[in-house]
């Protein structure tokens, strides 16, 4: 077996290889019927949904049709590469057994005011599972046409045969010490014929799951025999931000304090304003890093009796003037981070505010907003600061492709926090 040599990769290499991967969100949703889908390891809300090869871990997906006709949907396994790019193999190089699923578990909801169906299925089924590690697109479509597909969803399958060791740091450069997060992390492979590790191994990290931000396309600083170290201090360097903002709707009757006014006989909710809060210093408090769950505080099941209701948010601008030249849209797991029509806020000049509505189920959420420049769709600016200090999970994922392989192999996933003190306030 051929291990990995001692190399030093030269510097001016390593500042042509950051750039962000491609930015690709493999969440997207297609029919406005379907709501609050749901993709994790089985009974645990705020994890992703990665599934061990041949383990006995399974993988839980939920989803609502508002539409309360009863539908045939059907799941199928669509392999990509590191970066989300379809592979054209034939499914049954990839799928031991039928190469689609009917989804069979539904269930009409009780309780609610809202008449939805919700189905669900767990994952990998043993006449359709995964044969061999990578990324995954789950792809939802109805009547076993894959053109009339509703929603997709990420799903990792990994093998592991790579440890990864992680911390982190403050960046070096006096532009980012006080405000972004370095990471920097070992992976150690094993038992792997990576010549040309530069090629072969592939790495990304993500930001509170978030794929919308992920970073890639990064050499290894050295590879030491079968180590290979990424420290670059020009690289993988995220925005802190700060604590998600939060709403709390798991009971329509008992309003949280972030909650302005209600209309319970048109299920209406209209939330305070938000303001921008890059000015206000950093305070620690326990949040979910831009994620939510479906809970509620009166009923047994929420999945089936969770009620919907029309959720109005508000965003106060300084001196209640419009951002010239920039979009304001809402941002986190309940719009799937996706900057469109349906997540961009409206300005309202007489009120001087911008609004926008979302039809959400009883929950618990967190969520933040993000300024867009309209002419070259770039990020503009932070409505909340960016801290050193702020509690962020990353998540590391190594990918290996041999030569003679057409997609990239999940080979190590490894976990870091940014804070292990967890304190109620911190200032």
């Amino acid at each position: 077996m051929r291990h990995l040599k001692f190399i030093t990769v030269p510097f001016f290499l390593l500042l042509i290889v950051q750039p962000l991967c491609a930015q690709i969100n493999p969440d997207v949703i297609y029919d406005n019927n379907i709501r609050s889908v749901r993709f994790h390891l089985y009974g645990d809300q705020e994890s992703m949904a990665i599934y061990k090869l041949n383990s006995g871990e399974r993988v839980e997906l939920d989803f609502d049709d508002i539409d309360t006709r009863v539908k045939s949907y059907y799941y199928a396994y669509q392999l990509c590469d590191y970066n989300w790019q379809p592979v054209n193999v034939s499914p049954f190089d990839f799928v031991k057994g039928f190469t689609q699923q009917r989804i069979p578990n539904y269930r009409f909801s009780s309780i609610a005011n809202t008449r939805y169906i919700h189905y669900q299925a767990v994952l990998p089924e043993t006449n359709c599972l995964p044969t061999r590690s990578g990324n995954y697109l789950i792809k939802v479509f109805l009547d076993g046409d894959t053109s009339r597909t509703v929603f997709t969803r990420a799903l990792l399958v990994l093998n592991s045969m790579a440890t990864v060791t992680a911390k982190v740091l403050q960046p070096f450069s006096p532009g980012t010490f006080n405000t972004h997060q370095h990471i920097q992390f070992t992976a150690s492979v094993n038992g792997l014929n990576a010549s040309n590790a530069s090629q072969q191994i592939k790495v990304i990290v993500l930001q509170n799951n978030r794929w919308d931000n992920a970073q890639g396309n990064v050499l290894p600083t050295f590879i030491r025999n079968n180590s290979l170290e990424y420290s670059n201090q020009n690289a993988f360097v995220f925005p802190g931000d700060k604590e998600w903002r939060w709403l709390d709707l798991r009971s329509f009757r008992l309003l949280s304090d972030r909650i302005d006014s209600a209309n319970i006989k048109r299920t209406d909710i209209y939330l305070k304003p938000d303001v921008d809060r890059s000015s206000q210093r950093y305070t620690y408090y326990a949040d979910l890093d831009g994620k939510y769950v479906i809970t509620t505080y009166e009923s047994i099941n929420p999945m089936w009796q969770g009620d919907y209701a029309n959720v109005h948010f508000k965003f106060a601008p300084p001196e209640q003037k419009l951002y010239a030249g920039k979009d304001l849209y809402l941002i986190g797991q309940l719009t799937d981070y996706g900057l469109n029509e349906n997540t961009k806020m409206q300005f309202n000049a007489n009120k001087g505010y911008y609004e926008c509505s979302l039809f959400l189920k009883q929950g618990y959420y967190s969520y933040g907003y993000t300024l867009i420049d309209k002419r070259n769709g770039t990020i503009a600016e932070s409505l909340d600061g960016n801290y050193w200090e702020t509690e962020n999970s990353y998540t590391i994922l190594v990918y290996y492709k041999s030569f003679t392989d057409q997609a990239d192999e999940l080979i190590g996933v490894s976990k870091i926090n940014t804070r292990n003190d967890r304190p109620g306030f911190s200032f």
